[in-house]
């Protein structure tokens, strides 16, 4: 039997301060070797001073006082919060920007998240596709079982669109359903429409996602009786109902005639508002629809919320002051629910969704992508600051990734929604944009398809808009404000619109149960671990 020899000696091992003792004995048979000191004494004492050498050791100090929670059933409250197509590359790039905003070089800052104790990759395939939707990845983290693109809480039996009695069997009960049951407080908070594929997992149980409002069945499932999933909210009948709703998609709760408070009509044909019948449901319940009235909310021993702040999805972060009647940040809604939930004793289950990380994504947008991520991590920072560890679970993750990139070797620094400069041979920054075969600047951030193939127009205000395409190829960038809000960037393949991607996505954790995400899981193992650490049903 051989050993491979140590790379450090003891004495290296003492002189670098390392907290692992190495012997310096390797055996070969029955025979042993005293090996050679690789670093002089002098060598040694340099490299322990050296900066990244101590931040090494106090990374692995902290990571064996990391706390490890093995009790069951002893999450009283847990957050989940979803990062609608927050990719890896999504995480790393918002990481960086978000370090510059705040003049460092960016590659050393850390999201809030990035801080929590337990870190995991999570599987995302849908049961019949590859690449996966939103409304199949959010029913396997709701329902914990894995089913097909398109369809909401119900089983991959049924067919898409299908609205029968099998797919009426078909239905799943979600987290939610058994929060509410067993006497939990419920939220679910999202800058999409609320009615839209993830917040819609929480309640709704359907075989197609697009159902929104009843404009949008088909004749088969209103001759059915299926419903739309605007209408399910209302109706929803699990214990109280939920006690926080807070996101976007007005128009489907009220009829196409009505005109909302910032202008816009309605969508609904059967003539309901939806709005007025909850709140008649709910007579100690709030209807928010605007910043003020949002600011105005009564937190204490409050009826259930309903805030609707925009007829379609909210507004991106960075617009969110042009909004007419003003509408709050994704952590403003966060602080809010869980000051609302956590009047109750028995504990809650709050889902946050950052869910136009995804649609500016989908818009080849990666400034929006990324400022949204950024919002969502000081969303998470909220619910840490107001929370306790020992009893609250919360998690972080995303239920899908994009085909968003990283390319060339930009210089430590560069600006990461910039052009590419590079390093010299000298390993020192370039003075001029790193140029591609075709003699032409590219930035660091862009998709593999997507919109961003057509040709760009500079405009006066230096926003950047849609042309089509006169030729192909790419087109000159050197004059282009490539970090300027209203730039997307290039795509190799035309789209109409960016699509998601297969790979793994990224989840972390605190609190009980946090170690329950370690290693490669499938994504409806989500569900298992919140149901086994909120005692939620018998397992």
């Amino acid at each position: 039997m051989r050993f491979f020899p140590s790379l450090l000696s003891l004495t290296q091992v003492t002189s670098l301060g390392l907290i692992l003792a190495v012997p310096s004995l390797f055996l070969t048979g029955c025979e042993t070797q005293q090996t050679k000191p690789l670093l002089s004494p002098a060598k040694a004492a340099k490299q322990a001073n050296n900066t990244w050498f101590k931040a090494g050791q106090t990374s692995v100090q902290l990571a064996l006082h990391k706390p490890i929670v093995t009790e069951t059933g002893k999450a009283k409250n847990i957050i989940l919060f979803i990062g609608d197509g927050m990719s890896i590359s999504t995480i790393t790039a918002a990481r960086i920007l978000a370090g510059q905003q705040l003049g460092q070089t960016g590659e050393e800052y850390q999201l809030s998240f990035e801080k929590m104790p337990f870190t995991g990759l999570v599987k995302t395939y849908n049961t019949n596709q590859q690449t996966p939707d939103s409304a199949g990845t959010m029913t396997a983290m709701m329902t914990g079982v894995k089913t097909r693109a398109g369809v909401l809480s119900v089983s991959s039996i049924p067919n898409r669109t299908e609205c029968s009695a099998r797919s009426k069997a078909a239905e799943l009960t979600s987290i939610f359903d058994l929060a509410e049951d067993k006497g939990l407080a419920t939220g679910i908070v999202s800058t999409a429409r609320i009615t839209h594929a993830t917040p819609a997992a929480t309640y709704a149980k359907t075989t197609e996602r697009n159902w929104e409002g009843d404009n949008k069945l088909s004749a088969e499932a209103k001759a059915h009786g299926c419903l739309d999933i605007a209408q399910q909210l209302i109706n929803y009948d699990h214990g109280d109902g939920f006690e926080v709703v807070m996101g976007g998609g007005r128009r489907y709760f009220l009829p196409k005639k009505y005109i909302d408070i910032e202008g816009k009509h309605g969508k609904r044909q059967d003539g309901q508002n939806l709005i007025q019948i909850w709140q008649h449901e709910h007579p100690t319940g709030q209807v928010v629809q605007t910043q003020a009235e949002f600011n105005a909310i009564k937190t204490k021993h409050s009826g259930p919320i309903l805030g609707l702040f925009n007829s379609s999805h909210m507004q991106y972060e960075t617009d969110r002051q042009n909004d007419i009647a003003g509408e709050p940040s994704l952590s403003e809604m966060t602080a809010k629910a869980i000051k609302v939930l956590s009047q109750n004793k028995q504990g809650y289950v709050l889902m946050v969704e950052a869910g136009r990380i995804d649609l500016a994504h989908h818009a080849g947008s990666a400034y929006n992508a990324l400022t949204e991520t950024i919002e969502l991590s000081k969303a998470v920072q909220v619910a840490l600051n107001n929370t306790s560890n020992k009893d609250t679970l919360i998690m972080v993750t995303a239920d899908h990734s994009h085909v968003f990139t990283m390319a060339g070797y930009p210089t430590r620094g560069n600006p990461i929604l910039g052009k590419v400069i590079g390093n010299n041979k000298k390993g020192l920054p370039k003075k001029d944009f790193d140029l591609d075969a075709d003699g032409l600047p590219y930035t660091t951030l862009g998709y593999t398809n997507g919109r961003g193939f057509a040709e760009y127009e500079h405009s006066h205000n230096a926003s950047i808009r849609y042309q089509t395409p006169i030729e192909a190829g790419r087109q000159d960038l050197t004059d282009v404000d490539t970090q300027d809000s209203g730039y997307h960037q290039e795509a190799l393949i035309p789209h109409s619109s960016e699509t998601h991607s297969g790979e793994d996505v990224a989840i972390f954790a605190s609190g009980p149960g946090a170690h329950l995400v370690t290693g490669v899981i499938e994504q409806n193992v989500i569900f298992h671990i919140m149901n086994y650490m909120g005692n939620l049903s018998k397992q």
